[in-house]
Formats: structure tokens, sequence, C-alpha cells
């Protein structure tokens, strides 16, 4: 494992881990979600799938997360994680374990992130693995109770204790919000012709199974999968969780990676 810091379009430092494969047989792009950081455990479950799969592995903290890029929680949004991850690959295409087409997987704000990407650059994406994503920020916006909508932005800030970082209060801005409103995976939905596979939580109230129903509806072709998982949350942290979502992976790891 070989752990670096590149810069960003705005000449932020952007931590990267990158897991390459002694014969490699693919690329992955794996991504977390809002508030997320590289090292969480499912993030760890999907790297595990892809490098068992002779795969070289490239996990990133966005900015604006608690991980250990530049920027603070409280500025995130879509836009500045899509733009990472776009600047992240753009670095990669400059080392010598780069290839195309590559594969890439998100969870939550990182997997609208991927599924916007292989939207707007098909040709470079191999496969794509939404898991969990926003599918926009219509859709979100259904999650908010309207008191609490009106709470946030009236203070302009929304804080809630983080569950990943015991002790750690996540404090945000209603920009972010804003922002996401600017966002929808539907209108170009056609363009994910390649193999994708989005994996939800049956007890997601965050990017429910209904918002993955329809994103699912409108995809292109015959190479998609939905999977629910029984009893999961938004954020996978039960074991058992985690080894079924293992096991979908490598699954579709052998499926289309021939």
């Amino acid at each position: 494992m070989k752990k670096i810091f590149i810069k960003n379009r705005k000449n932020q430092k952007v931590s990267v881990i990158i897991e390459k494969a002694q014969k490699q047989k693919g690329l992955i792009f794996i991504m977390h979600g809002l508030g997320g950081f590289k090292e969480q455990p499912h993030l760890e479950i999907f790297a595990e799938a892809f490098k068992e799969k002779g795969f070289t592995v490239v996990r990133f903290d966005t900015t604006n997360t608690f991980g250990e890029s530049d920027g603070n929680y409280e500025d995130a949004t879509l836009t500045n994680y899509y733009e990472d991850l776009e600047d992240v690959i753009k670095w990669t295409s400059t080392q010598d374990f780069y290839q195309e087409p590559f594969w890439l997987v998100g969870h939550s704000l990182g997997g609208i992130s991927v599924a916007m990407y292989a939207e707007n650059y098909p040709d470079k994406v191999r496969a794509v693995a939404p898991i969990s994503p926003v599918v926009s920020g219509k859709l979100s916006k259904e999650n908010y109770n309207p008191i609490e909508l009106a709470k946030w932005k009236k203070t302009g800030y929304k804080e809630k204790p983080s569950v990943s970082m015991p002790g750690v209060v996540k404090k945000l801005k209603y920009n972010e919000f804003l922002d996401r409103q600017r966002y929808d995976l539907l209108p170009k939905a056609d363009k994910l012709t390649m193999p994708v596979l989005i994996i939800v939580g049956e007890k997601d109230t965050s990017t429910p199974v209904k918002h993955q129903e329809i994103l699912f509806k409108d995809i292109s072709g015959n190479k998609k999968e939905l999977h629910v998982i029984k009893d999961a949350p938004h954020t996978f942290r039960d074991k058992n969780h985690l080894q079924e979502i293992k096991g979908i992976l490598l699954k579709w790891i052998d499926k289309y990676n021939k």
C-alpha cells in the first residue's frame, strides 16, 4: 500500500491510497460518501473484493471531509466531491499503472459522483457500482422533515453526532443542500450502458430503495443489477451485511472482467 498526497484543481492537498496489483487485471477507483473517509469498513470491503480479483485499487479522501485531505467538512458539497474524483482520475492517468476503461465504486454522495462520471465519460468506464447513491437533489429533499429543513436554512448549519467517529459533531452548511439540488442522475441515465451494480440497504432512509428503483428503471441496457441488503441501513457496518456485499461484488467482477 502506498499513500501519497496530490493537489486538486484548487491547489488543495488530497490524500490518496494506491494498492497496486502484481499482475494487474483492472483498475478501480473507490469513493466515500458525505463526511466519510477512505478507511471506513465498507470501503475496505469494496477494496478487498477487487484486490482479490487482481485489481489495482485507488481510494482517496475528498477535500472537506474527515479524512487526511485539506478543507473543512462544513464546506462540503457534491460539486467539490465530484471535482475531486475527476482530479484523482486525471492524476492517475499520468501513472504507469493507469488503464482504460476502469471501474468505479462509490457510496452515497460518492455513489452519485461515480455514476455522474460514468454518464459524462462513458467510454472511460468499464463498469460502475453506485452503492446507496443519491439519485437527485430533488428526491433527496423528500427525506428531510420540513421543520428540520427550515431550521437548517434559518441557522445556516445542520449538526449531528458522527457514528463513524464517536465524540465528533458533524456541522454542515446549508449550501450543501442548495448545491445538491443542481444534480440529477435521471436525465442522462441512458448513458449508463456499461455494467451497473446498485446496492442499497432495505432500511436505508437517506437513499431509500424506492429511489434506487427509479434510477434502475431509467438505466439503459440489460447489464444492470439492483441488490437490496435485508435489514441494512444507509451505511453498512454489520459484518454479515459487509460479507454479503463482498460476495455480490466478487460475482459481479467475475461476470464482467473477462
